[in-house]
């Protein structure tokens, strides 16, 4: 795995890594087998995959612990260990909502150590800025875990160039994770450029399209009633049918360079900066292997204007 370093300050890290909320939450329920994702964990580190991305939320709370687990012992040294604060379980039809006060923090920090079973973590992340507390208390109190040797470094999640802006000038943000890839390009015009600029580490979440990228989602029934996917409007039945010809210019990319389609929509993102480094999530062996084998695709200028030309997706993010 080539390596690059966690923005221009932090540890070096392979320049694919791993998110780890479909082990938990959220995605194919059906298809969850905790042993396997520790095996996919353990593979992960072998295969220079170091940064490992969860949060609190993901479970709730049982990701962080499936994790913890994994990477128990001597594995723990070997990764650079990501984790998320800021939302908390909902109410009613509400899956989650945001809690940025600053005591929120202060307490989180220390259930997600115990869970994850370390004294710190690499990275500690701001997974929404909460728009009933100002951004610069919330930020305070992850600045906290800093100094007390909690986390190492601190970032941000979903954010705009006003919003890091603000947070800088209260502590030094080492990344931003924005949802990023083929079909979900916003950050592109103002975010990605404002942190390569200044250095910050950009983290693309959801970097194969929630996994349609990959073109293994053909349609809507693909995907099980319980399988969170199923709510959003780019996995209506209309909007991937439209969607289809995204993946099939993906694919008929990966079959002149040699790879595979997830390959092609991760070693784009790749060519989008220095300290770009998506964060697919996988249970699954054979696809770990596959995203971290991104890193060796080269893809040409002429590859790359065409994905650059691709339409718009059919259907919102949310």
């Amino acid at each position: 795995m080539r390596n690059t370093t966690l923005g221009s300050t932090g540890p070096e890290v392979g320049v694919v890594g791993l998110g780890c909320m479909g082990m938990t939450w959220a995605y194919d329920p059906a298809g969850r087998n905790d042993e396997v994702s520790v095996e996919v964990l353990r593979a992960a580190l072998d295969l220079g995959v170091t940064l490992i991305d969860t949060s609190d939320i993901y479970g709730p709370y049982t990701n962080e612990e499936l994790v913890g687990r994994a990477l128990a012992g001597p594995y723990r040294e070997r990764a650079v260990l990501a984790t998320k604060v800021g939302l908390v379980p909902g109410t009613g039809e509400t899956r989650t909502a945001n809690d940025g006060r600053p005591e929120h923090v202060r307490k989180a920090i220390d259930e997600s150590l115990r869970r994850l079973g370390t004294d710190h973590v690499d990275l500690y992340q701001l997974h929404r800025v909460d728009p009933a507390v100002p951004i610069e208390e919330t930020w305070g109190a992850l600045a906290e875990t800093v100094a007390a040797g909690k986390a190492r470094q601190i970032g941000l999640s979903e954010v705009t160039v006003e919003q890091i802006e603000r947070a800088q000038a209260v502590h030094p943000v080492a990344s931003v994770q924005n949802e990023f890839s083929l079909w979900t390009r916003d950050s592109l015009a103002e975010v990605l450029p404002y942190t390569e600029e200044q250095g910050i580490a950009f983290l693309p979440f959801s970097p194969l399209g929630r996994g349609f990228l990959t073109g293994r989602i053909t349609s809507a029934s693909d995907l099980a009633a319980d399988d969170w996917r199923s709510t959003l409007p780019r996995f209506q039945a209309e909007a991937v049918q439209a969607n289809l010809a995204l993946v099939e210019q993906v694919r008929k990319i990966a079959a002149r360079t040699g790879a595979t389609p997830a390959q092609v929509a991760l070693a784009w993102l790749l060519a989008q900066g220095r300290y770009v480094i998506p964060i697919p999530g996988t249970k699954t062996p054979a696809y770990l292997a596959d995203n971290a084998g991104a890193a060796d695709v080269e893809l040409s200028p002429a590859d790359l204007a065409e994905l650059d030309a691709l339409p718009a997706p059919v259907g919102g993010r949310y």
